[in-house]
């Protein structure tokens, strides 16, 4: 994710609560930053000030998408009158949060953007795959060395956010927020649970995907192979 704003103190922040998140961020302070990070970072989505130093938004808006057609932006913006942000989505940005807002809004609009650019197809094929194991996000169907595997919509959903996120150590807290929304009836443990049933379909009989980082989390990625 790129983050595009001349306040440091909001720009660290933000950038704080995405990396949380489970995003690598890349920021920006001006619009020719951001231009140049874009050209380099490639990033899935931006988070871009309309009131920038250099340039506006709209104009920044505008370098982004020659470069980066699809990529989904999210306006940040103290101007809140109806023609500001219509103007902003007609030029192209994708959605618009205006200041001050919280923290919360902003990543759940940038979850939804995410979500419609992976549903239209724009950055990513329906199906997961990690070594031998697939996942196809449209039929739910998953499979280990071609033999097919059952979950449960919540097992389906843990093992998408792990394929996701291949090689990536993904805390309890993550996992928690990103598969439970924290409603989990308060039984802490649920995590471990659900990483246990995982592991008895997944990874029973064959060489383990999924690991253990003690104090940290979890993660999956290819089994190796033992000659």
């Amino acid at each position: 994710m790129l983050v595009v704003d001349d306040e440091v103190s909001l720009t660290e922040l933000l950038s704080m609560a995405l990396r949380y998140e489970g995003w690598d961020i890349r920021s920006a302070g001006d619009g020719a930053g951001a231009v140049r990070a874009a050209r380099g970072f490639r990033p899935d989505v931006v988070v871009l000030d309309m009131m920038l130093p250099d340039m506006d938004g709209l104009a920044v808006l505008g370098r982004l998408r020659r470069e980066l057609p699809d990529v989904p932006v999210l306006f940040l913006t103290a101007k809140d009158a109806v023609e500001d942000r219509i103007a902003g989505l007609t030029a192209g940005g994708d959605d618009y949060v205006t200041k001050p807002f919280s923290l919360e809004e902003v990543v759940a609009r940038l979850r939804g953007l995410i979500r419609r650019s992976w549903a239209s197809g724009r950055r990513s094929e329906s199906v997961l795959a990690v070594g031998d194991l697939t996942l196809d996000e449209d039929s739910h169907e998953v499979t280990r060395g071609g033999e097919s595997i059952h979950l449960t919509a919540t097992e389906f959903e843990l093992l998408r956010y792990l394929m996701r996120n291949p090689r990536r150590v993904l805390s309890k807290a993550q996992i928690l927020d990103r598969v439970w929304n924290y409603d989990f009836g308060g039984q802490a443990n649920v995590v471990e649970l659900y990483i246990s049933y995982l592991r008895r379909k997944i990874d029973a009989g064959r060489e383990p995907m999924i690991h253990t980082r003690r104090g940290a989390g979890y993660l999956i990625k290819p089994a190796v192979l033992v000659a």
